[in-house]
């Protein structure tokens, strides 16, 4: 979940709502790479999730994020709720998830330093208070009433409204985490070929990173649950938008997508202000229920985007959403995987080959998939392990056609970072296949052992 945006001014007409996305437009030789991952904090010795406030806390986390290595603090009225430094913030997700908004970075050798110096700063600090990390999809054996809602005004406001809109909307804020990319776009054309490519195959990330076969101790059916709860979260904000692969598809169509999702809030003088299930569009005529006769800002506009949570979406870059939290080497990965597809035109065009003929059925049916089957999904005899061979090998071409060395020289390109996905290539196995081996076989039914085995 993002903190809050900044900067902008009144919004003076519709137009400034699509030229905002048309902004984000850079060319290729500005193109960054932005990686974010979320992570369960946990006491030792009672495999329970840290409070926010208190000697072994989110809080003291933070805190000793700050004073250790020089993080600045955000607060929202007199709780710290994150870190900036260079470019990189660390967040609370609703239920106390810990995450890293990774700098706009030129090449994965360097996203990859972040995230492994992020790690250990993490550790570093979690070792002091007795507590840990885990990546996982969703929390292995936590109940909703284990997890601690943190005191953001955002997360009060959505966890009184996600229960009128979906079955799920609060097991995503407590109970889930996930590893996303950001990437940039060069033109509202490349946008749309990027979006359709990003939202057709995200169900193969899906699969390739599905490690959340575990909620509440037991085994519950899927691969990937959290792929499942956003299934059931809100029809109008979640999903694969069918819309994205229309003839006319532009930045004016996005916007007007985003206009019709309900609004949740208005952030105002350091408080959120309830706007659940208003109109932005009552909003633009200065109709807003919530602020009557006030317009908004361009602010308002950026904050009302990170509301919206399909597979994947677009703000003045594109975020690649559908992957489960994980293991050091799949945080390094994905970036990875979709760096290779989305910032060679070569790659993108074999990855859209690979799309362009499916019907809106399919790829709805595929995501479901995903979801339940991973890697061994197989939806109109399309098998997903052959997805997932054809898309590594672009992605691992579109890699070594941009040669970012690393290693001061001493490695040529990034394909390296794509050997754990190879590894489940080479296995037809995914994270979730290897923990539903060990829940079914050594650790005879405990899925509290994942805590031993699986922690940063």
């Amino acid at each position: 979940m993002s903190i809050p945006q900044s900067g902008g001014g009144l919004i003076e007409s519709y137009d400034d709502l699509v030229n905002y996305f048309a902004e984000g437009c850079k060319p290729e030789q500005d193109w960054k790479i932005g990686t974010e991952h979320e992570k369960f904090g946990y006491c030792k010795d009672t495999l329970q999730p840290i409070p926010y406030d208190g000697d072994r806390s989110i809080k003291a986390i933070l805190e000793g994020l700050q004073d250790k290595y020089q993080w600045n603090p955000v607060f929202e009225g007199e709780h710290l709720i994150g870190l900036t430094k260079e470019g990189a913030n660390v967040s609370l997700e609703p239920g106390g998830q810990l995450e890293l908004s990774g700098a706009p970075l030129d090449n994965i050798h360097q996203t990859c330093g972040e995230v492994h110096t992020h790690l250990h700063e993490v550790q570093t600090v979690a070792d002091e208070i007795g507590a840990k990390f885990i990546g996982l999809g969703a929390a292995p054996h936590w109940t909703h009433d284990d997890m601690p809602l943190m005191p953001k005004g955002r997360y009060k406001l959505m966890d009184a409204y996600m229960g009128t809109v979906g079955t799920a909307g609060t097991q995503m804020m407590r109970r889930t985490c996930t590893v996303q990319v950001n990437l940039d776009f060069g033109s509202e054309a490349d946008m749309v070929q990027k979006f359709r490519v990003a939202l057709a195959l995200q169900p193969v990330a899906t699969a390739l990173f599905a490690n959340s076969p575990f909620f509440e101790g037991k085994l519950n059916g899927h691969k990937s649950w959290r792929s499942r709860i956003w299934r059931h979260l809100d029809d109008s904000r979640t999903g694969m938008l069918p819309f994205v692969f229309e003839e006319g598809m532009s930045f004016e169509r996005y916007a007007d997508f985003a206009l019709d999702v309900p609004m949740y809030f208005v952030y105002r003088d350091g408080k959120y202000i309830n706007a659940l299930g208003m109109s932005f569009r009552d909003f633009l005529k200065g109709e807003l229920p919530a602020l009557p006769g006030e317009k908004p800002t361009m602010s308002d506009w950026a904050d009302h985007l990170t509301t919206i949570f399909p597979e994947a979406r677009i703000k003045q870059y594109m975020e690649m959403r559908g992957a489960d939290g994980g293991p050091w080497r799949r945080l390094c990965a994905l970036p990875a995987y979709w760096v290779g597809m989305m910032y060679d035109q070569s790659a993108l065009d074999a990855s859209w080959d690979i799309a362009k003929n499916w019907t809106p059925e399919f790829r709805e049916e595929l995501r479901v998939a995903a979801s339940v089957d991973g890697l061994q999904a197989e939806v109109q005899g399309v098998k997903m392990m052959d997805l997932a061979r054809e898309t590594i090998a672009i992605s691992e071409a579109g890699l070594v056609a941009r040669a970012r060395e690393g290693a001061g020289g001493l490695v040529a390109n990034e394909t390296h970072f794509l050997n754990a996905l190879k590894d489940s290539l080479d296995s037809g196995q995914a994270p979730a296949d290897e923990l539903i081996a060990k829940f079914e076989g050594e650790w005879n039914g405990d899925a509290t052992r994942v805590f031993g085995e699986y922690s940063y």
